[in-house]
């Protein structure tokens, strides 16, 4: 297995010919889905096969407890189409750890484990830091320089989600940018929430389903979110959303990932299906 930590613009150009936009959940195993998302009588061992032909990407949590054996990696892919991606949660014991500089062997212990199984249903590696680790620049630094940009020749794509208000600096951008990573767009009260531009595509994971709305939001505020994926697709920053700078102006066209996850969880296939209906998927 060889990984790579070389950078560059053209590994992540690479990454993909054209610009995509995908929409999907966190995970397929969740009991009140077999009554709102799933057909009845569905056996549980199809569901992951059901929910990549409704959705085109989910993003696994279950590696952020501990990453999967190969054997796993390779059966996720077989019962998944052509097109379809998953994002993965990187292992916490990694972004928990109290000196990120040395990280370097669970990193690299996490990327040749067993992700190239996945092929081309690889989609971004997700670092999801904790509340309470503060924007330290060296440290971090160092972390952003251990990660891998190739996997047996092809590009790796890896996404930040920083949840201490320390990382809403001119500082910490120039870093993302500088390793051509992009930051998480969490729509949430709870976490940090910006829409700067760090990285070669975008990825936003959004917090606000509601029980009450039978697709998970209201309609007018689907139509905002595919009015706002479009945007980015096209290489544009939408105006309506907050960020630490000021709004760059248009970019290269970008692929896009939009999660809906946690909140009102149990209408967030539905949320999902709504958008993709309004991008016309």
């Amino acid at each position: 297995m060889k990984i790579s930590a070389s950078t560059g613009s053209d590994l992540f150009a690479a990454a993909s010919a054209a610009p995509r936009i995908r929409v999907g959940i966190g995970g397929w195993t969740f009991a009140p889905w077999r009554a709102n998302f799933y057909p009845a009588g569905l056996p549980q061992r199809r569901e992951l096969e059901y929910a990549s032909h409704q959705l085109t990407a989910i993003e696994i949590n279950g590696t952020w407890y501990g990453a999967q054996k190969p054997a796993t990696y390779a059966k996720w892919r077989s019962e998944t189409p052509d097109g379809f991606v998953f994002s993965l949660k990187a292992p916490r014991y990694t972004t928990e750890a109290k000196k990120l500089a040395g990280v370097g062997g669970t990193v690299a212990a996490f990327v040749s484990g067993g992700l190239a199984e996945l092929g081309d249903r690889l989609g971004p590696i997700l670092w999801q830091f904790p509340p309470t680790r503060r924007f330290e620049r060296d440290d971090f630094a160092a972390f952003l320089d251990l990660l891998p940009r190739e996997l047996d020749g092809s590009p790796l794509r890896h996404v930040l989600e920083v949840r201490h208000p320390s990382f809403l600096c001119d500082a910490y951008l120039d870093l993302a940018r500088a390793h051509r990573l992009p930051s998480v767009f969490t729509d949430s009260d709870e976490y940090p929430s910006f829409a700067d531009p760090t990285g070669d595509f975008v990825y936003a994971r959004l917090m606000r389903s509601r029980a009450g709305e039978p697709a998970g939001y209201a309609p007018d505020a689907l139509d905002a979110w595919a009015a706002r994926a479009r945007q980015w697709a096209e290489g544009a920053a939408p105006a309506d959303l907050p960020y630490v700078q000021p709004a760059p102006k248009t970019r290269a066209p970008r692929d896009v990932f939009v999660y809906f996850i946690s909140s009102a969880k149990a209408r967030n296939p539905a949320a999902a299906q709504a958008l993709l209906a309004r991008l016309g998927a």
